[in-house]
């Protein structure tokens, strides 16, 4: 009796009609004891390599989750790398911004200092004739409305980029709003 249980044996069945499915059929003919089956002469695998093969639906599960979990890892580092470059940007065009500020204040002083020079210059010239000719003070006021001239595109020409450079900083903060969201 003992001896029995060491061997193989095949059991036989009995079904009338279509009870069974066809997949049904193929595992009962491949089952051995214990729903083992046995080695197919096509396959020289161990049962225990075969098991290894196939992973368990948990498995699959798990590993699908890592790669997910990998993949969104990988975006968030990209979203945050984003967003330190959004912030030096934004760092970048605040400093960008606030030297043409101090740039156009200094040229609208400067700008103010001559016209009043200017104006002076010329009440001078009014009331003192300091023994120059007509000639000389022509030349004089000449050089003097060519520097006035060049103060003034300077000024509108920062002026211009400052525009340009608010413009684009609130475009950066929007944008920056938009990445916290």
């Amino acid at each position: 009796m003992v001896n029995a249980w060491s061997h193989t044996h095949r059991m036989k069945r009995l079904a009338v009609g279509q009870m069974t499915t066809l997949e049904y059929s193929e595992w009962w003919v491949k089952r051995i004891n214990d729903n083992v089956p046995r080695p197919s002469q096509e396959n020289s695998q161990s049962i225990e390599e075969y098991l290894r093969v196939v992973p368990s639906e948990l498995e699959i599960i798990k590993q699908d989750f890592e790669i997910r979990n990998a993949e969104l890892e990988k975006k968030i580092e990209q979203m945050d790398e984003e967003n330190v470059n959004l912030r030096l940007d934004v760092d970048v065009q605040k400093l960008e911004a606030d030297k043409l500020r101090k740039g156009k204040n200094r040229a609208e002083e400067k700008l103010d200092s001559l016209k009043t020079d200017y104006k002076k210059l010329r009440i001078s010239m009014i009331t003192i004739r300091l023994g120059k000719t007509s000639e000389q003070w022509r030349e004089e006021i000449r050089e003097e409305r060519n520097k006035s001239d060049w103060w003034e595109r300077n000024f509108q020409e920062v002026q211009a980029r400052n525009e340009v450079l608010e413009k684009s900083l609130s475009e950066s903060q929007k944008k920056k709003g938009e990445l916290k969201d």
